[in-house]
């Protein structure tokens, strides 16, 4: 028997441990906005990562606190030599569980084959796949040539700022000590994510005139003014966008299109407040721009700014103004990376079929890792189906939560090396 054979073994062996970490850490619904019971999750896992003999240091976001503090742990295993390194990255927190839910959405149940709740697949499964994969390899009687580290971090779902960023700007991931990093996001089992499309997300605001509601014509009215610049959006630029395609392979194939998305939409008084007969003088929308590798930032910023040229042409009385919420480069791994053909040739030996390469729709930690730390043999792959994240009934796998045990032991041992 290979040494690979007896590691795919004890995975095997630890499936009902893999199965209860998963469920453990769904019952504890670190849920962001606004980032509840992170110290909790984070403690756990410590612990966890502590029993399986990695050294363990947090690391907290500088700035001010905040009413739910940030905290991130990073773990290391060191093997015969400190180098290479191999880096698991998962994130703790969770999107609102919303409604439409057959069961308690912070249950873990496990059930039909399945382990079910809000982070189940994005992406707690993957991060007690990751914590096994190494522990099988140990249980198989393996010694690691390089070392292997597992963080899991916070905020990713509003950008990674105080999470996998915060690693990367203090150092602890970096080119001088970091050869590969996995994240474990839940983009399939068979498939391995090289990256993700851009994002400009950004905010438009139309400024008018109030005036009294029975007498609108002497006022200017926001509203009116922003449904038909979003006319216009829907009319003239998502066409456009439609038209376009990108030769990356993204994931699922109608994201191979840039697209835009109205995000929020908000002008006058609030809907729960006492009726007030005013004409809007301020409406606000706010815009979700994804685009691909093709479409350079510059570009994307000034379609919109030629955009939003003609409406003022239109309604030169309304004051129109745009702000920037967040910017992100789209971001892609070559597909000869050694990343890449280690978990490749890990799922053609456990899955017994070729690898899928693709790219993520949505952004993710990994933009942080390269353009931050310079790290650029970094993939995502893990556990779960990337259409149930974010849906009510969130489930993961059981077989395929045991089968990315399974590829990320054995892709760990082919890049840092076993004995």
């Amino acid at each position: 028997m290979t040494i690979e054979d007896k590691v795919v073994v004890e995975v095997e062996a630890l499936r009902d441990e893999l199965v209860h970490l998963t469920a453990r850490l769904v019952r504890v619904p670190t849920v962001n906005p606004p980032g509840e019971h992170y110290v909790h999750a984070i403690h756990m896992l410590s612990e966890e990562l502590r029993r399986h003999g990695y050294a363990i240091e947090h690391v907290a976001p500088r700035g001010a606190a905040r009413e739910h503090p940030r905290v991130n742990v990073i773990a290391r295993k060191d093997g015969t030599s400190p180098r290479p390194t191999l880096h698991f990255n998962g994130h703790i927190d969770v999107v609102p569980a919303g409604e439409g839910w057959d069961r308690d959405p912070f249950s873990g149940a496990v059930a039909d084959g399945r382990v079910w709740g809000r982070g189940s697949s994005d992406q707690k499964a993957g991060i007690a796949a990751s914590i096994f994969a190494i522990e099988a390899i140990r249980r198989a009687g393996v010694r690691l040539r390089g070392s292997v580290e597992q963080s899991v971090t916070v905020d990713e779902e509003s950008g990674g700022l105080a999470g996998m960023a915060e690693l990367c700007e203090q150092g602890r991931i970096s080119r001088e000590r970091t050869d590969f990093v996995v994240i474990t996001e839940p983009l399939g089992v068979d498939r391995v994510c090289l990256g993700h499309r851009g994002v400009y997300w950004f905010e438009v605001v139309a400024h008018g005139r109030t005036a009294h509601g029975s007498m609108p014509t002497l006022g200017r009215n926001a509203a009116n003014a922003m449904a038909r610049f979003i006319a216009r959006v829907q009319g003239e630029l998502a066409p456009r966008l439609a038209s376009r395609r990108t030769a990356v392979p993204v994931e699922p194939a109608s994201a191979r299109s840039p697209s835009i998305n109205l995000n929020s939409l908000h002008a006058g008084q609030s809907v729960d407040d006492e009726q007030t007969p005013c004409v809007p003088d301020r409406a606000v929308a706010v815009f979700d721009r994804r685009f691909i590798q093709e479409e350079s930032l510059d570009d994307v910023r000034a379609e919109i700014a030629s955009l939003l040229d003609r409406q003022r042409g239109e309604d030169g009385d309304i004051r129109w103004e745009v702000r920037e919420r967040m910017t992100v480069e789209p971001v892609a791994t070559p597909r000869e990376a050694r990343v890449v053909g280690a978990l490749g040739a890990a799922i053609q030996a456990v899955r017994r079929q070729p690898a899928t390469l693709i790219a993520s729709p949505g952004t993710y930690d990994q933009k942080h890792v390269v353009r931050i730390a310079g790290v650029e043999e970094c993939v995502a792959y893990g556990p779960g189906v990337l259409e149930t994240a974010h849906q009510p009934n969130e489930y993961v796998e059981i077989a395929d939560l045991v089968d990315a045990t399974k590829v990320m032991a054995l892709a760990t041992m082919a890049l840092v090396g076993a004995d």
